[in-house]
């Protein structure tokens, strides 16, 4: 039986949204890192770890009461390659097999979406959801790639150079969700694909 931790993305200011996309409400009332992080919970993660940055304290009441643990990630304002190497560095006391990473601003992504990827789950494992544009999120990284996945992000660009320089499962899920970022308020005429 493998054991996966869920790594929420929560660290970012949301500049182009006016406030960090943690603290936005979705169409359920629910703040989006409060359903982000209990979708990673539902769709099977036997852990949850959020990454808190920018105005974390409002985060982390959020979340209190929710079964997860909050890190803040020094340098969050650095780009996703602080948040990225916070999130694996929580999760190595851990005895997962694998890091399902997710991001706070793709709010229909849902369990459903994340039990498909944990199915996935090994030590060796590269695997991320596809929504018929190419890859997307969540990414599922196996424990054996986090220290090299560390060592080689930097910036604002997370995990991508590692992932492009390795043989990825792209996981179907485009009858789940379509994984569009949200990057601002006016949300269909701005939605993007993941990075």
């Amino acid at each position: 039986m493998t054991h996966t931790v869920g790594v929420l993305l929560a660290a970012g200011a949301g500049r182009r949204m006016g406030r960090p996309k943690a603290l936005v409400s979705g169409d359920d009332g629910l703040p989006w890192v409060v359903s982000a992080s209990r979708a990673l919970a539902a769709g099977g993660c036997d852990e949850v770890v959020v990454v808190a940055g920018a105005q974390s304290r409002q985060v982390i009441e959020l979340l209190s009461g929710e079964p997860v643990d909050v890190v803040v990630a020094e340098g969050w304002d650095t780009g996703m390659a602080a948040s990225l190497r916070a999130g694996l560095e929580a999760a190595v006391s851990s005895r997962a097999d694998a890091a399902l990473i997710h991001l706070v601003d793709l709010p229909d992504v849902g369990p459903a979406v994340m039990n498909r990827l944990v199915a996935h789950s090994a030590p060796g494992v590269l695997a991320r959801a596809s929504y018929g544009e190419g890859p997307g999120h969540p990414v599922l990284l196996g424990r054996s790639h986090w220290a090299a996945v560390m060592a080689e992000t930097a910036g604002d660009q997370g995990a991508k150079k590692y992932l492009d320089g390795h043989n990825v499962l792209l996981v179907d899920c485009i009858d789940l969700a379509r994984g569009l970022d949200r990057d601002t308020p006016e949300v269909d005429q701005h939605a993007q694909h993941p990075r």
